[in-house]
């Protein structure tokens, strides 16, 4: 029950922070993203968000529905709170937040900012110190995460390498995020640089025709990925697409030889046009929790990894691997998938995702 209570304190704060987000972005004025318009990407990362303010809350309050059920328990333990239980009531909510993945370092941070502002007499009651919870895990991600709209330059086309270890849902997210896309009017072309798993292209192509996207294929079964990836952006510009999404194999963070095969698809793109790839996303399985940190320091180490993807947080009770993961790394989250639906990946709203954990 104290870990329970933990858990939905550390996700409310969160939530908070991305309602925030989505409030400030309904009042800017809609537009239709045209690719001849001035700012056309900047806009266009604005709009994603824009659009998905309608369902953010209730796609985010169902979809960590887990993590919030472990962090209700917080509700329990502040709901007859009176000074002199302050430090046991402290560390049964430490406890409710390791449950959920918010890490030592994070949890430690949050209850000891807690504890000094109860003693400090600015905190009073249990809704108060609630409300300072919310507001701490929505510092952490504000503060850190920065940049949470998709950054895709001023050249087109733009590209976005998506990478990742395998069954984390890479291929997936990058359908759905087509689809996002295309829904905008942006003009996709798929590139299906995953060349060593065997289905990874069928999967790809099933993406595209699902979306009504071009995609290009290896040709020959020992196309290079940096190859393909290459073939696909010139095309790009040459027929005037918007975005060009490179798929690339999954591999684990402790594989040589494949990471370095990443360092060369980025080459690669990097030589047709100048500064791509704008944004490297990497798609972390949130179900293994804070296990995925040591995956995105390598993944950033060898490449500079952009923003996050943090998938099946639908089926994960640990939604507070959110947090730790930007505080540790300082790289924001850009989507989170919170379900199957081709819809169900979602511009990351810190405001909405506290909110969602701590409701």
């Amino acid at each position: 029950m104290a870990a329970s209570a933990s858990h939905l304190s550390s996700l409310s704060v969160t939530l908070s922070l991305r309602r925030t987000e989505f409030s400030q972005s309904t009042h800017r004025t809609r537009f239709l993203c045209r690719a001849s318009q001035t700012g056309f990407f900047t806009r266009l990362g604005r709009l994603i968000k824009e659009k998905a303010k309608s369902d953010v809350e209730k796609i985010f309050t169902g979809g960590f529905s887990k993590t919030r059920d472990n962090l209700a328990v917080i509700d329990e333990l502040l709901l007859y709170w009176n000074l002199s239980d302050t430090d046991r009531v402290l560390d049964e909510l430490e406890e409710v937040l390791l449950v959920s993945d918010f890490g030592p370092k994070i949890t430690i941070k949050i209850v000891e900012k807690l504890r000094e502002d109860i003693y400090a007499g600015r905190l009073k009651s249990g809704s108060e110190i609630k409300a300072a919870l919310k507001k701490c895990v929505l510092d952490l991600l504000t503060s850190k995460g920065k940049n949470a709209e998709l950054q895709l330059g001023f050249r087109k086309p733009a590209v976005i390498m998506i990478v990742g270890v395998n069954g984390g849902g890479k291929t997936t997210s990058l359908g759905k995020l087509a689809y996002r896309l295309k829904n905008e009017g942006v003009k996709i072309l798929m590139a299906a640089g995953d060349t060593f798993r065997a289905a990874a292209s069928d999967q790809l192509e099933i993406w595209a025709e699902r979306t009504g996207c071009e995609i290009v294929v290896a040709q020959g079964d020992k196309a290079k990925a940096s190859s393909v990836l290459s073939q696909a952006v010139k095309r790009g510009k040459e027929e005037g697409f918007d975005v060009v999404l490179c798929d690339t194999s999954g591999r684990l963070h402790t594989n040589y030889s494949l990471m370095e095969e990443l360092i060369a698809c980025k080459k690669a793109v990097g030589k047709v046009v100048p500064r791509a790839p704008s944004e490297i996303l990497l798609v972390l399985d949130g179900t293994t929790g804070l296990n995925m940190l040591p995956q995105a320091r390598e993944f950033n180490e060898v490449v500079g990894v952009t923003g996050l993807i943090l998938t099946k947080l639908d089926g994960s009770a640990r939604g507070g691997c959110v947090v730790s993961v930007v505080d540790e790394l300082g790289i924001p989250v850009k989507f989170v998938g919170v379900g199957e639906r081709v819809e169900d990946l979602q511009p990351f709203d810190a405001e909405a995702f506290v909110d969602a954990i701590f409701s």
